[in-house]
């Protein structure tokens, strides 16, 4: 029980900062309501009206999606892989440098379909 108890006292400070922080703020923060403070907020145009069955989404969008994921499971798994490099010897080097080459080809993939260009 000793090991977990910085942990414990972490999170009971997280969560005590975060509680007093949700409080103070509505203790002495302005209270001016308005019409324009009360409507849903967003930033940008202003939204058109959208076909029954929905719009279409460019292919961007998802090619962007799909190469965030790429890399957030790239990390996932090659953090670990660092941390026990030593113990897992050329089989653990062998399959990382498999599943690389996997993201590399999802990487490409997303390359040749434009994902990357920002216009």
């Amino acid at each position: 029980m000793n090991a977990y108890a910085p942990i414990l006292v972490l999170g009971a400070l997280g969560a005590g900062f975060a509680v007093f922080s949700v409080v103070m703020a509505s203790l002495i923060g302005p209270k001016r309501y308005n019409r324009a403070k009360l409507e849903a907020y967003e930033c940008g145009i202003e939204p058109t009206p959208q076909p029954a069955g929905g719009g279409r989404f460019p292919i961007k969008y998802y090619l962007t999606a799909m190469l965030f994921i790429v890399f957030d499971i790239e990390i996932v798994f090659l953090y670990p892989w660092a941390v026990t490099f030593d113990a897992l010897g050329m089989f653990g080097l062998v399959e990382m440098l498999l599943f690389v080459l996997t993201v590399f080809v999802a990487y490409a993939y997303v390359w040749r379909r434009g994902g990357l260009e920002w216009d």
